[in-house]
């Protein structure tokens, strides 16, 4: 199948849906991709020359306790892990769930027996398609490393423990702006779907396989099928956010002061990111997808999607 012949009018896929972020770099095939990728983050504080794909899902000690499914798993030769996740969806404890999600490659490095409790360092990376909160009234940064610090010296207390956070949506640089690997590599995962060649800015090897992955011609029946979910259940929850927004937006206006505008922007983006999370997990349960992946796109808890 021929999938230009479908309803796609792109070239490219949107590396921001579940389907498109682990193509491109959840595959032992495209792992230069992901190591490339990984190199421009750390900006040279390590240098990732091979990793090995660990198994996505982890658990608690026992079967009872909550388990963490990550977009991506990988270690490098040196043990160091890395989670990478795809975010697109502000969640009110999406930080919480990243210093959570750290703990499963900590406490997998424990070892019976006489053991010296050293441990690799551990890396958790959120490519987010929101700004922070904390972020919207500021001319805020892209990208952000949290370590444990002391307060007082304000010196890094623990390295091995680092959270990487880029914000997607401050990124803003066009083509003839980009100067870092990392630059061009926020610009191609922001804008792929939106171009139909490659531009002369992003050349090289990496960026040859970049695009070449995701070239949507390439994809037989099942790919395209799968991406087209996946497609889909990233385009209705943009559309539900923006529509929340709006109407938010507009019950501010009506009510004509300055508590009411706050009061209505708040319960409309509230109400209205629920209910049309509500009505695209429906969609998504009939059409087959895990409950773990509609609880992660959608923002809903597990238990809730399971009453749906």
């Amino acid at each position: 199948m021929d999938a230009m012949d479908s309803n796609y009018t792109e070239r490219y896929i949107n590396p921001l849906t579940d389907f498109g972020f682990k193509r491109i770099f959840g595959t032992p095939f495209n792992k230069a991709l992901l190591i490339d990728f990984l190199n421009a983050l750390l900006e040279g504080e390590r240098e990732v020359s091979d990793v090995t794909y660990r198994n996505s899902e982890q658990l608690g000690t026992n079967i009872e306790e909550r388990r963490a499914v990550f977009d991506v798993y990988c270690q490098a030769k040196d043990g160091s892990r890395f989670i990478v996740e795809m975010q697109n969806v502000y969640q009110e404890f999406y930080k919480d769930r990243s210093i959570y999600y750290s703990t499963f490659p900590v406490a997998e490095q424990g070892k019976r027996g006489d053991w010296d409790y050293k441990l690799s360092p551990v890396y958790t990376i959120g490519i987010l398609n929101f700004t922070f909160p904390e972020d919207k009234q500021s001319d805020c940064g892209v990208y952000k490393e949290v370590k444990l610090m002391d307060i007082h010296s304000k010196k890094v207390f623990y390295d091995k423990l680092t959270y990487i956070y880029v914000e997607l949506a401050c990124f803003h640089k066009e083509l003839g702006e980009l100067k870092t690997t990392l630059d061009k590599w926020l610009f191609a995962l922001k804008n792929m779907q939106r171009l139909f060649a490659r531009p002369a800015e992003l050349q090289g090897r990496v960026f040859e396989q970049l695009f070449s992955t995701a070239e949507i011609s390439k994809f037989d029946t099942n790919e395209l099928r799968d991406y087209e979910l996946s497609s889909n259940a990233y385009r209705d929850i943009k559309n539900g956010m923006d529509t929340a927004k709006e109407e938010g937006r507009k019950e501010g206006r009506e009510e004509g002061r300055k508590e009411g505008r706050e009061e209505g922007r708040k319960e409309g983006r509230e109400e209205g990111l629920h209910d049309a999370a509500i009505t695209h997990a429906k969609a998504m349960r009939s059409a087959g997808l895990s409950i773990d992946l509609i609880a992660k796109i959608t923002g809903l808890s597990v238990e809730e999607i399971m009453r749906l």
